[in-house]
């Protein structure tokens, strides 16, 4: 089978670029032919062994760099992305056009050249509605920024309507995602299919790691417990909550957590500012991480905390467990499907007391290890993409022949 997957971003740096490479990568090695259509700012951008790219390039505009014929605005987002704080809502109608008409060309020469038998698109939005338009059959999956964006603004309704409308197949990725889908997009309902999302065990696993010499990599000094958090520093991912709530367990126990948030964002001055104000004395920002350091960090941590507002499905989690790092997840979005009692705790959302609470109760747990190792057991049985695989080539089958 020769598939055509679509991305809104780059396949590093937020959820749903992890998704389409776990997704192509997995196919590949199941024999099928795949190539991704997707933004860059960038040609010095890993290509994947085995799979085509065809690239629609924008301009990094806090970069000197600049690319021949990209397009002169970075590539726009739902909230923000590590390489980008551009939004699909702040195109100007003249931006908007370009990105449009830059990939329909470049899907134009996709489906030239490759001549796929399904697209696979990312995202009710835009590159979904570009899919339809090239009358290949095509599933989307719904990520959840996507309907966030549809909530936020009327702008891009129409032609997420009219991709959902023309889609074999919508793919949901938590409960929560499903019933969104169904309760935003009706006359779709009939055609979800809940597939859960997977992670990729050859690049998440347990390290064999010394917890100093992890903190030293990134100037931390040493520390007893290690909490940590990945992803977006946005407003949903309610890392002002963990700040606020490591004020307590700080207070609690000096010097004997220390908290480190990975990842970059549209808040990342502001959060530094409030750490600032709170007087937090072991909380350390470190940026965008690649996947060896972030792997590393999981298997040093004593717990990983996804303190989001409202979170779609939640990949860090599983990449977290799958180096045995327990998670403290809130009891929202599609937390709930993975996290247990077994291998962390839920929350209630903008709770830092709660979560703080939460937070000295796993890194004093005195049966961490063995928590640790059910954790990795558990995300590798239930999540690993291997065994995900089979459900979404099957609604691919049955997709080319409705």
């Amino acid at each position: 089978m020769k598939v055509l997957m679509t991305s809104h971003f780059p396949l590093a740096g937020s959820g749903s670029g992890t998704y389409t490479l776990n997704i192509a990568k997995h196919l590949t090695d199941e024999g099928h032919e795949v190539c991704v259509l997707m933004p860059e700012n960038t040609t010095n951008f890993a290509v994947p062994e085995n799979i085509g790219i065809y690239t629609v390039f924008f301009t990094d505009t806090e970069n000197s760099d600049r690319i021949e014929g990209a397009l002169p605005f970075n590539f726009p987002c739902f909230t923000s992305h590590p390489r980008s704080t551009q939004t699909f809502y702040d195109l100007s109608d003249e931006q908007l056009d370009a990105y449009m008409s830059a990939f329909r060309k470049a899907a134009e020469k996709a489906v030239k050249e490759f001549s796929p038998d399904i697209i696979h698109a990312q995202h009710i939005w835009l590159l979904s509605e570009i899919a339809r338009e090239t009358g290949i059959p095509y599933v989307i999956t719904a990520h959840g920024t996507d309907l966030m964006g549809y909530q936020k603004t009327a702008r891009f309704r129409k032609d997420a309507h009219s991709a959902a409308s023309g889609a074999k197949r919508i793919v949901t990725i938590s409960e929560d995602n499903d019933m969104l889908v169904k309760e935003l997009f009706p006359d779709c309902a009939g055609k979800t299919a809940y597939i859960k999302n997977g992670y990729d065990p050859s690049r998440f696993f347990p390290a064999k790691v010394v917890k100093e010499e992890v903190l030293a990599e990134h100037d931390i000094p040493p520390s007893a417990h290690i909490v940590l958090f990945t992803g977006k520093l946005t407003h949903f991912k309610g890392v002002d909550i963990l700040l606020q709530a490591a004020k307590f367990y700080e207070g609690e126990h000096p010097g004997k957590i220390t908290t480190i948030v990975a990842g970059e964002g549209d808040l990342s001055d502001k959060l530094k500012k409030q750490a600032k104000s709170l007087k937090l004395r072991n909380t350390h920002f470190i940026g965008f991480l690649p996947v060896f350091q972030l792997r590393n960090l999981y298997s040093a941590a004593d717990v990983t905390v996804v303190p989001s507002r409202r979170e779609p499905f939640g990949l860090v989690a599983l990449e977290a467990l799958a180096c045995g790092s327990p998670v403290i997840a809130t009891n929202q979005g599609g937390l709930p499907d993975i996290i247990n009692d077994k291998v962390g705790r839920l929350v209630d959302v903008d709770d830092p007391h709660g979560l703080a609470e939460a937070v000295t109760a796993e890194v004093f747990n005195p049966n961490r290890a063995e928590k640790s190792r059910v954790a990795a057991e558990y995300v590798k049985l239930n999540f690993a993409q291997d065994k995900l695989i089979g459900a979404l080539t099957d609604i691919y089958e049955e997709s080319i022949k409705r």
